[in-house]
């Protein structure tokens, strides 16, 4: 839910434009990169959700101990990989936006602050589900 939250958030108003001009930037200091990869870590975690929640939901059917250690290991990494790529996307969506001039976001701050806010809360939330998996 929070990585659906952060994509939203980028995607509905991440992107503004000076009142003179018509041409989009990222709220985020300008930097395109901020919002493409809050965009793009929210989107891969959103369907690695559901892989995995489709995996658990078949899970009793898997007869063989060989694919599930693989599977429940690959949950395991994959926990541990995104709450790491998170922390990087919370550290870099909270640099560019305390860089970020005030008189250039008229629309779009209260997005800005939620998907910081939320990508703190992915942190947290990929690490308890790591710990679940051990």
């Amino acid at each position: 839910v929070f990585a659906l939250i952060v994509f939203a958030c980028l995607v509905g108003e991440g992107y503004t434009n000076l009142p003179s001009s018509s041409q989009l930037f990222c709220i985020f200091n300008h930097n395109e990169d901020a919002c493409r990869y809050g965009i793009g870590i929210g989107i891969l975690a959103f369907l690695a959700c559901i892989f995995f929640f489709m995996v658990d939901i078949y899970f009793p059917q898997i007869s063989n101990t060989t694919d599930r250690k693989y599977l429940v290991l690959a949950d395991l990494g994959f926990s541990g990989l995104w709450t790491f790529l998170w922390f990087i996307g919370f550290c870099f969506l909270t640099n560019q936006w305390a860089w970020t001039e005030a008189e250039h976001v008229h629309v779009g701050a209260d997005s800005a602050r939620a998907a910081i806010t939320f990508s703190f809360f992915s942190i947290f939330s990929w690490v308890s589900e790591a710990v679940v998996e051990l």
